[in-house]
């Protein structure tokens, strides 16, 4: 298959002022701040290649280097070393309506716009009304934008995108726009560019866009290259590299931050642990999930249950479980000051989310005296798992329905 583009050690660094000066006063009485700079590498050597008529898919988490990626392809960057070849007319989507004039008509603006994508205005005029039918503004076309309503400018912004008479395509984040209707049809023109032939390169956060349209992806992290493949597969690895230890700053994930202590008891530790025992803040769907608590006995005692509840963010408890702490020297009896590691491992039909576990200790088997309970003792995320389902669960499941036979069949 013939190439659309083939890129070759890519590499694009910026320099980050060390002392930000906002004004002519700071600079007179700092004269040289500002003068030390820290280098940050965008892109780190990076080679790919896309065929034509691929719909190639670029995702990564912010400040991975994705959206440099793009704008050195679509020449807004220049890039620092490496080559960049291209085979076709080139039309960048950096951003919906950068080009409109909110003094000019909507008319006017598709006029304009058509032209700067490189089509004669004879070319554009030919094509305004399939733009306004498209954004479904006939009734508006001698309005001026300031008078459109946000909904109306990107309407009018992604039809006029979708004229673009171009053999390359380079979109970033556009494709939800609009009401559900107008996102539906912008989803039908879309599935009729990719048969068409047209090659689509596509930076975006959407998950399941990639999986539905791309035909291949890629993961960038830090500047690099970190998986090329399949859609479905760079969609996992990039929840993962989400949710792994580390990834989302803040309070929430993983074990709590103070002991939590009661009279009989106290919880040392609790936590979420991946498939190699490393500490997770999250779970892919369909994993099993792995807990780990480590509590220590502040009283003598005998038949100490220890119980784990998973509730979700409403307080709705999906499922709990226990078992007893078990004596090392097999008498049953244990005494203050004892510790107990507890590892768990249950199946995960959750629905993609953040869940809670609560932790506690309870005397008699769990028929007696509470000891010790945590609220939120862990919380963690599950990820992945294709869309939400509108439910707490995500189960497997086969459905079937048909038309049974009748008056109507023949």
């Amino acid at each position: 298959m013939p190439l659309a583009i083939q890129v070759e050690d890519l590499k694009k660094s910026f320099r980050i002022p060390v002392h930000r000066v906002d004004s002519l006063k700071e600079r007179a009485v700092h004269p040289f701040s500002g003068r030390d700079f820290r280098e940050l590498r965008a892109l780190d050597g990076i080679s790919f290649e896309i065929e034509r008529g691929e719909f190639f898919g670029i995702v990564g988490r912010n400040g991975s280097g994705k959206s440099t990626l793009l704008k050195i392809l679509a020449s807004i960057y220049r890039a620092d070393a490496g080559t960049i070849r291209m085979a076709g007319r080139l039309a960048p989507f950096i951003e919906l309506g950068v080009g409109f004039n909110v003094e000019l008509t909507a008319r006017e603006n598709v006029i304009l716009n058509g032209v700067m994508m490189g089509l004669t205005p004879r070319e554009t005029r030919q094509r305004l009304d399939a733009v306004l039918e498209f954004a479904e503004l006939g009734d508006f076309v001698d309005l001026k934008l300031k008078n459109y309503s946000s909904g109306m400018l990107v309407r009018l912004a992604f039809s006029t995108m979708m004229q673009a008479d171009a053999d390359i395509l380079l979109i970033d984040e556009v494709l939800a726009v609009g009401d559900a209707a107008f996102q539906q049809k912008c989803a039908d023109a879309f599935h009729e560019m990719k048969s068409s032939g047209k090659t689509i390169v596509l930076v975006t956060h959407e998950m399941k866009t990639v999986e539905e349209y791309c035909h291949r992806a890629m993961l960038i992290e830090g500047g690099d290259i970190r998986r090329l493949g399949d859609p479905a597969e760079i969609g996992r690895e990039y929840m993962r590299l989400n949710f792994q230890p580390g990834a989302a700053p803040g309070p929430q994930g993983g074990a709590k931050a103070v002991p939590a202590v009661a009279e009989g008891a106290r919880l040392l530790d609790a936590w979420i642990e991946d498939a190699d025992g490393a500490r997770a803040t999250g779970v892919e769907h369909g994993e099993r999930i792995r807990l780990r608590a480590e509590i220590e006995l502040a009283r003598d005692t005998l038949g100490v249950s220890v119980t784990f509840i998973v509730a979700n963010p409403d307080g709705v408890n999906m499922f709990q479980f226990s078992a007893p702490i078990e004596a090392a020297d097999g008498s049953g009896r244990l005494r203050a000051g004892d510790r107990a590691v507890v590892s768990a491992a249950i199946e995960n039909p959750l629905a993609p989310g953040r869940y809670h576990v609560h932790c506690g200790v309870q005397q008699d088997q769990g028929k007696g005296d509470v000891d010790l309970f945590v609220h939120g003792a862990i919380d963690f995320v599950v990820f992945g798992g294709g869309e939400r389902t509108g439910g707490v669960l995500a189960l497997e499941h086969e459905i079937e329905a048909r038309v049974a036979g009748g008056s109507g069949t023949t």
